[in-house]
């Protein structure tokens, strides 16, 4: 970094004589970390190393940093690490690349065409609550994990996994905690060394690659109908993510857009494939989860979803407006337990922000998880109440108080599929079943790159009559 001509006013933060102590803290338990350190008020400063470390905590700054001035932030250095899987995906990339690939993939994720996949996702939905059992304990996190899995690879990529997706999930499981482990100290220096850590995120990367280098080549032209040992696609529905991608190539070279070549194609659908599952699966499980916890929510739920008339009564726009409690309850549930848990930048000039000078350099860190559960904005914060999101506190609420998809020009480009998949899922399952958590098991959140439960959600599933 550049030596300046003046001295930089930090704002309040933890000192400590062992930095590394509470860089160690924050592996083992970052959300307690972070709340700690958020009571030094809305901007605090602590550092790594040699890292220095923003942490906002007011809507208002979210905003500078998401909007106002997003083009003097990149993604933070812990976000640039997992190029290692993700490449120069539309999470990863930067600058033109990433402008151009959002343009590209944006129209997919055109309401007209995710309401066209309504009957899909109720497919899938079906299915999966047809092989469930009165009275059995299943793991509703593995469940949920497998059902967005499908629900993404067959409205995105045409494509249908025949391969034992608790396999693909487990795949998932070991590069999601890779993806938190580059963030410790000496991480390059580990990575190469034969521990049985490393050969697992190896192992599962390379079958994840695999999947992908399939779904890819099963889509090119001279490839009308495919089979293979990982799963099936027919050509014959064109128009999912990866004809789009494919037929962009057609473009002139000469008109400055960016061109997709095959390891581009790859790195994007692996960032539709991971990121577009894991998210409402995490958001699906935590809904539950807060369900069982409360009777007179679940029953005010039920109430709603019984009132709409039949079986497939849930998969127009018409009906599903009418689910409001229902996306209430969504919404609530990720307040609580937002899917993206902290969104981290790197800053890429000098940049004000409050009244402080945050240098070139600085990481800057915001959590969904702590602004969402701010006393300021939520009264009761930590209490499941859907009712809270009436027309008055949706109007009254500052925009970055509530960012479970980010913001900006880099919020989530599946913000609105996540809302359709999570209400029609959860009023579809609440039609047929409640669940009770197993008195014995143990909750615990794990921030990873998402919030997952640590031991899974292990619920006992009572058919209802």
């Amino acid at each position: 970094m550049i030596a300046r001509k003046y001295p930089v006013r930090y704002p309040p933060g933890p000192t400590q004589k062992l930095p590394l102590v509470l860089f160690l803290n924050f592996i083992r338990d970052p959300i307690r970390v972070i709340s700690d350190i958020s009571k030094y008020g809305d901007i605090s400063h602590f550092k790594f190393g040699n890292q220095h470390i923003y942490l906002l905590n007011h809507p208002d700054y979210i905003r500078d940093v998401l909007v106002t001035y997003n083009s003097n932030f990149m993604k933070s250095r812990g976000l640039q690490l997992t190029k290692k899987v993700l490449g120069e995906g539309l999470l990863t990339s930067e600058g033109s690349t990433h402008d151009y690939l959002r343009q590209l993939i944006q129209p997919v994720f055109h309401q007209r065409l995710l309401a066209a996949n309504f009957s899909i996702m109720k497919k899938y939905i079906e299915n999966m609550i047809g092989r469930w059992e009165d009275n059995t304990v299943l793991d509703i996190h593995k469940e949920f994990t497998k059902l967005t899995l499908d629900i993404v690879c067959k409205i995105f990529f045409n494509y249908e996994i025949e391969l034992d997706s608790e396999v693909v999930s487990n795949h998932v499981t070991t590069v999601i905690e890779y993806f938190n482990r580059v963030r410790m100290p000496l991480a390059r220096l580990i990575e190469p060394l034969p521990l049985t850590s490393n050969k697992h995120f190896r192992s599962a990367k390379k079958q994840l690659d695999k999947i992908i280098c399939h779904i890819i080549n099963d889509h090119k032209p001279a490839v009308v109908d495919s089979t293979t040992e990982l799963g099936h696609i027919n050509n014959s529905s064109p128009g999912d993510l990866v004809s789009d991608l494919l037929a962009s190539r057609k473009a002139d070279p000469g008109s400055g857009k960016v061109f997709i070549s095959d390891l581009l194609l790859k790195d994007n659908i692996m960032t539709i494939f991971l990121a577009g599952h894991e998210t409402v699966a995490n958001a699906l499980t935590w809904t539950f989860y807060l369900l069982s916890q409360s009777k007179e929510i679940e029953d005010k739920l039920h109430n709603e979803v019984d009132s709409v008339p039949g079986e497939n009564a849930h998969t127009n726009d018409a009906n599903m407006s009418k689910l409001q409690f229902t996306e209430k309850v969504f919404a609530e549930s990720m307040r609580l337990y937002p899917p993206a848990w902290a969104v981290g930048r790197q800053a890429i000039n000098d940049c004000k922000i409050g009244s402080y000078l945050i240098p070139a350099g600085s990481t800057i860190l915001m959590s969904q998880y702590l602004t969402h559960r701010d006393p300021r904005f939520f009264t009761e914060p930590h209490r499941f109440s859907p009712e809270r999101w009436t027309n008055e506190l949706k109007a009254k609420l500052p925009r970055f108080s509530y960012f479970p998809f980010g913001g900006g020009p880099r919020s989530c480009i599946g913000e609105k599929f996540a809302w359709m998949e999570g209400i029609l899922a959860i009023s579809t399952i609440s039609r047929r079943w409640r669940m009770d958590l197993e008195p014995s098991h143990l909750v615990v959140p794990q921030p990873l790159v998402t919030l997952r439960p640590k031991y899974g959600m292990l619920m006992r599933l009572i058919k209802r009559t």
